[in-house]
């Protein structure tokens, strides 16, 4: 046995030598069993029949594992033990820490598993704080505000003594009906990738290993169906949806998850060429790449493109795929049948081995004084949704509503009488995503309470501090619903001075909902009866502001002439009925920004605002894109002054340089506002079709009372690279235009440059960000 010589312990357990010299004495002592032991997780506690969190769970459900049996060589992944069913989290931690100290025994060489937990709205735990759902970290254009929260996320899972978050999900959205819009930042690649960047920044900064999901190309489903094939070319492939994981590699997220699609007839679990050559070999990446659930053995079950549970493992493992999750199925005993028959390398454990014993090494885990017990078990207290989480909360909720229209009846005057009317009126469901631990787990443990406090739009309006004068009434459900509810509802409307209709989804699982993983939609109306519940409230003449709660854009064209305002809350977690209602109310501004379009007539268009010319209206079709509330679009209760927009240091941009965009902003009201300053990029002439614009840059400014700011941009010639016919990445010499405005079809002035200089060819060394600056002016009296 070869040990250090001071100590006479294993070389592998000597924390002053480089992690890559303790991982191969490591690796050179295992058995096979052993090795294929590390490279797989377990989830105790799955179960058929209690309601499923994965696809096709009722199919790969196994009887319940012999977990003395299963860690006997040692294991890689506990998966969930926190989010798989309720419970204390205190007892949860505890119960981890026996595992722990069961896997350390049984194994020959005590190595700990990896824990890992779903993180997208905040832990998926009992008594955690629910965070805001994507769309709305999105919605705020604040990369600042959502970096904290993914650090204090990762501070809650830390103290757990969870190590892997499956978060975020950097999914461009490309079809509105498809469900899991509601996980996605938006159907920008630039503003997915900027928000997704400083969520994986903050997750990391707490030591939890950020995975980045699903790579790549799951939202491009036909027809929004969930885990439908992905028609998308290489192009698309290569500047839409790859994008957002280079800007996050980059930001030092260590773990990647599969997406489960096939491209052209090729899963990505199957992949090499994604997998190996383009995120190893090419970007470089280093960490691990983990399964989507089960997404290994779906390569026999649903791909059809492996015949056995080995071929599947052998398939997976040649592919890149180094952690197969969320419980062992091919990687366990089919592939230690498979290396000692030679049908696979053994050469391909080790190097998918090698990876996940380095990042347990950098985890601390192969470490001597590594303990199974968790700062919560140490000091015997744990608060998952202490007072700052739910600060923090609020903060980004109320940052990221959005005031889609509004006829002056918003803010709400004092001592209304409302009428506060629709399915998400008064349910605190309404406020949460299909990943919030209520929606995900809670659904199934229905004697269970939900274990945060999270107050309705209802109530919160009731406890506002206006003397709204309240009255209530759900109207209809989200599906479903009879006469009587709507005119229940019309009689409460017809007393009122304002209507406020709560509208919008139903967050669930494979159906069971009207957005989420598996809740696509047909088309893009409101779901069930909730459009003749607006028709009906309209009809009483009164006010009527409508809230939408919803995963995904609707299409309102035929009401939203006739209502007084228009308020988008996407799912806004726990604190969202406060924001909203603060909102409503006054007490703050709405400051929030589109990161998806709103259609208008045509429900089923899968249109984004991303779209090249023969992607816009024409005369030569019936069917129009143009979008009813565009990409970038809010409003205020106020609005900023743009006292000038222009381009520093002439028209010449030299195809490796930057160039300057400065803007000055006033607030001349007597309130804060908010401006989002967006940066588009129209490239006329391409030797590839390119999009009309895209956005390369945005800036959030808040303006006190009477405050001006300047906000400077440096913008280098990188930010305009596309992939060319040849499949290089290119920066193209000729005539470009900066679009610069308050949304993608609110254009405050357009900035004629010419690109200058030979014709670049670009890699992932190249540039992903913006620079930008915002210098306050002094504040007018």
């Amino acid at each position: 046995m070869v040990t250090t010589a001071d100590t006479g312990s294993p070389i592998w357990r000597d924390t002053t030598l480089p992690a890559e010299e303790r991982v191969a004495d490591l690796l050179g002592r295992m058995t096979l069993e052993e090795k294929v032991a590390q490279l797989y997780g377990v989830w105790v506690g799955i179960d058929a029949t209690e309601g499923e969190v994965a696809p096709h769970q009722h199919d790969m459900a196994a009887a319940p594992v012999d977990f003395d049996e299963l860690i006997r060589s040692g294991l890689g992944q506990l998966t969930r033990p926190f989010g798989t069913a309720p419970v204390d989290p205190l007892v949860g931690a505890k119960g981890l820490a026996e595992s722990q100290r069961q896997i350390v025994a049984a194994g020959r060489f005590g190595i700990p598993a990896l824990v890992h937990e779903e993180c997208l709205t905040g832990l998926a735990a009992w008594t955690a704080t629910v965070f805001p759902s994507p769309l709305c970290w999105a919605a705020s254009f604040d990369p600042e505000l959502v970096e904290r929260m993914g650090a204090q996320i990762g501070r809650g899972m830390r103290r757990l003594g969870v190590h892997q978050g499956l978060s975020p999900v950097l999914d461009v959205a490309r079809d509105m009906r498809w469900g899991r819009v509601e996980e996605t930042m938006g159907e920008d690649p630039h503003l997915v990738g900027t928000i997704g960047s400083a969520y994986v920044r903050g997750l990391e900064s707490s030591g939890i290993v950020a995975t980045l999901k699903h790579f790549v190309g799951y939202s491009a489903s036909r027809a929004g169906r969930n885990l439908a094939p992905v028609s998308a070319g290489s192009r698309e492939i290569a500047d839409v949806f790859l994008p957002p994981f280079e800007m996050a590699l980059r930001a030092g997220a260590r773990s990647v998850m599969n997406t489960y699609t096939d491209t052209d007839g090729v899963p990505a679990a199957a992949d090499p060429a994604l997998l190996t050559s383009l995120l190893r070999e090419t970007y470089g990446f280093t960490g691990t790449v983990v399964a989507d659930y089960f997404s290994i053995a779906f390569l026999q079950t649903l791909h059809g493109v492996a015949g056995s549970p080995a071929e599947a493992a052998a398939r997976a493992l040649e592919a890149g795929i180094d952690v197969e999750l969320p419980t062992v199925a091919c990687y366990g005993e089919p592939l230690v049948e498979a290396v000692g028959s030679g049908a696979v390398e053994e050469a391909l454990v080790d190097r998918a081995l090698r990876r996940v014993l380095l990042q347990k090494c950098e985890l601390g885990l192969l470490d001597p004084d590594w303990s199974p017990d968790s700062p919560a078990v140490t000091d015997g207290t744990v608060d998952l949704d202490p007072a700052e989480s739910r600060a923090l909360a609020g903060e980004l909720a109320r940052r990221s509503v959005v005031l889609l229209a509004n006829d002056g009846t918003l803010p709400l005057a004092r001592g209304l009488r409302l009428a506060v009317v629709g399915p998400r009126a008064d349910t605190a469901q309404a406020m949460l995503g299909c990943y919030s631990f209520p929606m995900h787990v809670g659904v199934h443990h229905p004697e269970v309470a939900v274990g945060v406090d999270i107050p309705t739009v209802a109530g919160a309006l009731k406890a506002a501090p206006h003397g709204f004068d309240v009255v209530v009434a759900e109207g209809c459900p989200v599906l479903g619903g009879d006469d009587e509810g709507i005119a229940d509802a019309v009689r409460a409307a017809a007393e009122a001075d304002v209507v406020v209709a709560v509208l919008g989804d139903q967050a669930g699982l494979f159906g069971n909902g009207t957005s989420g993983e598996g809740c696509d939609a047909v088309d893009l109306r409101l779901p069930g009866r909730q459009e003749e519940l607006l028709e009906a409230l309209l009809g009483t003449g009164k006010p009527v502001v409508l809230v939408l709660l919803s995963g995904r854009p609707y299409e309102l064209s035929r009401q939203v002439d006739r209502l007084a305002a228009v308020l988008c809350g996407f799912f806004p977690g726990e604190e969202g009925g406060a924001a909203i209602a603060d909102v409503l109310s006054g007490r703050v501004g709405p400051s929030g920004r589109l990161p998806v379009s709103f259609p208008d007539a045509g429900a089923s268009q899968p249109s984004t605002y991303l779209a090249s010319p023969l992607g816009r209206r024409s005369d030569v079709s019936s069917v129009d894109p143009t979008p009813l509330f565009p990409f970038g679009h809010g409003l205020g209760y106020g609005s900023a002054v743009w006292a000038g927009v222009r381009s520093v240091g002439g028209q010449e941009w030299s195809t490796d340089g930057t160039t300057d965009v400065e803007v000055e902003l006033r607030n001349d009201g007597d309130r804060e506002v908010t401006e989002v300053v967006q940066v588009y990029l129209h490239d006329p002439v391409a030797e590839v079709v390119r999009p009309v614009q895209a956005l390369i840059a945005a800036q959030r400014v808040d303006l006190a009372p009477g405050g001006s700011a300047t906000v400077r941009f440096t913008l280098h010639a990188d930010l305009t690279s596309f992939t060319g016919r040849d499949g290089e990445r290119i920066v193209e010499p000729g005539a470009v235009e900066l679009r610069v405005g308050a949304s993608s079809a609110d254009v405050r002035e357009a900035l004629p440059l010419t690109l200058t200089g030979s014709r670049r060819t670009v890699g992932v060394d190249r540039r992903l960000h913006p620079e930008s600056a915002v210098r306050h002016g002094e504040t007018r009296a």
